[in-house]
């Protein structure tokens, strides 16, 4: 299942959104944000018999917004995140596709304004701490998601030169391969990985190790991928092209795949649909010479 990503629209209701990529042909939407809705649930139920909606992060988005943290050293944000869970884990089984994803947690407490933008010099909590919590959240989510039929999956975060330089360090968690192996061996078989090819770019180059490698350590985790490219400096979900480097070590037989390709119209969104299609089928089926 190759789905595209709301996330890159955040003046519309992920609905709205859903709809405009469905008249295009677009029959799997990943639900990334977007603007408030009070009537979010409703409308998306009342989509699922054309549309195929995978769960992700920051959805549903709330009235008030903050920081999704699950290692966050502020009792309220950790707290919040966890309803957050919740929530869209009930909504996932609501739309009939019972898997959740979502991003590693941080060792700082950033602002709502900071995501996506350079991130503010401030003290860290310490690595082992931040990694402690965060592995004993999803563990207690991960049997409430059991109990569900759920499976969790965590996404990777992406570390650039910029922040780097900023804290003398990392300041995220699950960006290096051999993090996300050790994480992964603590967990039961209902969380898996989500890589995002693009953040293992750009967090391969700030920390110096090869992203190939890093793929054929994680592979044995990976249950989706979230799909786009940049120059590796930054996340800039830029469209996949031949040259995006992942082709050769993707895993083709899947059932999530989620482009999240910004800053372009939904007809560009539809043909990058049928591109990745057309490599993954080929990577499944080829042709022999």
């Amino acid at each position: 299942m190759i789905f595209i990503s709301t996330g890159g629209i955040r003046e519309k209701s992920a609905s709205e959104t859903a709809i405009e990529l469905f008249q295009h042909g677009i029959p799997a939407v990943e639900l990334s944000g977007g603007a408030y809705s009070a009537t979010y649930e409703s409308d998306l139920l009342a989509l699922r018999s054309d549309l195929v909606l995978q769960v992700h992060n920051y959805f549903p988005p709330p009235s008030q917004p903050f920081v999704f943290n699950l290692a966050s050293s502020d009792p309220a944000v950790t707290e919040r995140s966890v309803q957050h869970v919740r929530q869209a884990m009930r909504l996932a089984v609501s739309l009939g596709r019972p898997i959740y994803s979502f991003h590693a947690g941080f060792r700082i407490n950033p602002q709502v304004t900071e995501l996506g933008q350079p991130l503010g010099r401030r003290v860290l909590r310490d690595r082992p701490s931040a990694l402690e919590q965060f592995s004993e959240k999803v563990l207690l989510l991960a049997e409430e998601a059991r109990r569900e039929g759920v499976t969790l999956l965590v996404e990777n975060n992406v570390l650039n030169a910029v922040n780097l330089a900023t804290f003398g360090e990392d300041p995220l968690l699950l960006t290096h391969p051999d993090e996300i192996v050790a994480f992964m061996r603590r967990m039961p078989s209902n969380v898996g990985l989500l890589l995002d090819v693009a953040h293992l770019k750009v967090s391969a180059k700030s920390l110096g190790f090869d992203p190939l490698a890093a793929h054929a350590l994680v592979k044995p985790w990976i249950q989706g991928y979230h799909l786009s490219d940049n120059d590796g400096t930054e996340d800039s979900n830029e469209i996949v092209t031949p040259d995006s480097w992942f082709w050769e070590v993707i895993n083709p037989k899947l059932d999530y795949y989620t482009l999240e390709v910004y800053r372009t119209s939904s007809a560009e969104l539809a043909k990058q649909y049928e591109y990745v299609k057309a490599r993954l089928t080929e990577k499944n089926f080829p042709t022999q010479g």
